[in-house]
């Protein structure tokens, strides 16, 4: 309770610094999934139609079982410290789970409503943007929600490679023995995983429904 008490005292007398570092875990967060959106769900496209895409989705989820803190480790002998080589790591840590969510999606569409398409004079680029792309979109959105919660939790390790962010306020609690520093940077990560989840997950239910239902 002592620490709750001091929470809001502390948020007050730091509300610039606090501000700051989650405009910098938002920066790296939302930077790393759109590079990570820009590149994997063009190549989830690109495995989905291709004999030998089974290979990239099985390097994928082997990649996901390697921890965050080693992907972020792995950056310091290549690129150094700092929020460039934090972008990357959580750019890495973005791909498999959009990729392979990508894959999924293109996969799963119904043969017959390729068919379908095919039969009324459709090219394979009008089916795959006006025909394929529609039914896969909510399962690739699924995959961007789990990377989105895991890139917004793993951004405050960043700290430990001079990334900065809110991280920082959560390291330096540890090493002070600040508690509400500690919690005020725990909650705010909390608070945004929660909001990317919550926002995707609507955007998600959308475009899982019928076009006359979400009208």
């Amino acid at each position: 309770m002592p620490t709750l008490q001091a929470l809001a005292p502390y948020i007050a007398a730091n509300e610039r610094a606090l501000a700051h570092a989650t405009a910098v875990h938002i920066g790296l967060s939302g930077g790393a999934l759109l590079i990570a959106c820009a590149v994997s769900i063009p190549l989830g496209v690109w495995t989905a139609h291709s004999r030998g895409g089974a290979a990239v989705v099985g390097v994928m989820t082997a990649l996901r079982s390697v921890p965050s803190l080693a992907v972020l480790a792995l950056m310091l002998p290549a690129f150094g410290l700092g929020r460039g080589p934090a972008l990357v790591a959580l750019t890495l840590l973005a791909i498999p789970p959009i990729l392979i969510n990508t894959d999924v999606g293109y996969r799963t569409v119904e043969r017959a409503s390729v068919d379908v398409a095919a039969g009324v004079g459709m090219l394979p680029a009008q089916i795959l943007r006006r025909v394929e792309t529609p039914l896969a979109a909510p399962i690739i959105l699924a995959g961007v929600r789990t990377a989105a919660v895991e890139v917004i939790s793993s951004a405050t390790l960043a700290a430990f490679i001079g990334g900065g962010g809110l991280g920082d306020l959560i390291i330096a609690g540890l090493q002070n023995d600040n508690a509400p520093e500690l919690l005020a940077g725990a909650l705010a990560v909390a608070l945004l995983a929660f909001a990317a989840e919550g926002l995707l997950a609507f955007t998600q239910r959308r475009l899982s429904m019928p076009a006359g239902a979400a009208a």
